[in-house]
């Protein structure tokens, strides 16, 4: 009766645990100046991303020939663009298109990785070496001949150049899975679990993903800003996400071609994308030093 009685709570003491667990990392996080402003930067990129009809002041793709190549004004803070487009609403749709590639690009190579990776730290000797052979060979592909191959092929879209970011990330993903996974192979706690007769499976979902939790989001934080720099610029080249659909990269291309005649075009596309890889990268680095206090303390 006493089991019974206690099952019910199970669920929302984890769930507590897990919430005091998020929250203590964040405070840790945001201890430094450099976590803070990170953290605050992407939540404001998020928040653009997520509620950018209701933010945007105009149609991202809405024309008004008349009003071209205009500066920043009261009625268009950052000015317009060539075909008259407001480059504030575009900038604030192109944050949406930016951090979805990121996501699922990044998301897709880590699922691949992540599978790879445990698989071939359990797996015999023979299948062990031939995931590295394939990993390492894509790996060593150069990334932008690599990209335009593909996209000479499949032609560009977002599909494309999500497919493009998971295959040419994911043998990273793969290399630190594998490699984390075979130290936890050989701990105390993953050999009583086989001992107990638990399966291979069992093994890799109970004992050694919940471990791989802190090198995967630090990895995933760092990796983002690489994203957003590939589909910038591939989109830059005409090559990654197309026309109308916003995109940094393509607002940066004609910043380009029109920087004699309205330099606040290069200027305001080139910011968000320079502001987001630096906070990116800083939020990686902040969270790496909270997941591993050793490593703030050595510096």
């Amino acid at each position: 009766m006493a089991q019974i009685a206690q099952a019910p709570f199970s669920v929302p003491m984890s769930l507590g645990r897990t919430t005091a667990r998020v929250l203590g990392l964040m405070r840790r996080v945001t201890a430094t100046p450099a976590g803070l402003i990170s953290l605050v930067v992407i939540v404001v990129l998020a928040v653009f991303a997520l509620f950018a009809p209701w933010i945007a002041p105009y149609d991202p793709i809405a024309l008004d020939p008349r009003l071209r190549l205009q500066g920043p004004s009261w009625a268009h803070w950052l000015g317009t663009d060539q075909l008259g487009r407001d480059v504030l609403s575009r900038l604030i749709f192109g944050t949406g298109t930016a951090l979805r590639v990121a996501l699922f690009g990044t998301g897709a190579a880590l699922a691949v990785g992540l599978c790879l990776g445990i698989v071939s730290a359990l797996a015999p000797r023979a299948v062990d070496n031939l995931l590295i052979l394939i990993c390492d060979a894509a790996k060593s592909l150069p990334m932008i001949l690599f990209a335009l191959a593909i996209v000479a092929i499949y032609g560009p879209s977002m599909v494309t150049l999500i497919g493009i970011i998971a295959f040419s990330m994911a043998p990273g993903y793969f290399r630190v899975v594998r490699n984390q996974a075979l130290v936890l192979r050989s701990s105390d706690f993953v050999t009583a679990a086989r001992a107990m007769g638990a399966s291979p499976v069992r093994v890799a979902m109970t004992h050694l993903l919940p471990n791989l939790v802190g090198p995967i989001l630090v990895l995933i934080a760092m990796d983002i800003p690489a994203v957003i720099g590939i589909e910038s610029g591939l989109s830059f080249l005409g090559q990654g996400v197309q026309p109308p659909t916003p995109s940094w990269g393509t607002m940066l291309s004609d910043g380009y071609s029109f920087v004699r005649q309205a330099p606040h075009l290069a200027v305001t596309a080139g910011l968000p994308i320079v502001l987001a890889t630096i906070a990116f990268t800083f939020f990686g680095e902040a969270l790496r030093d909270a997941l591993d206090p050793k490593s703030g303390k050595g510096r």
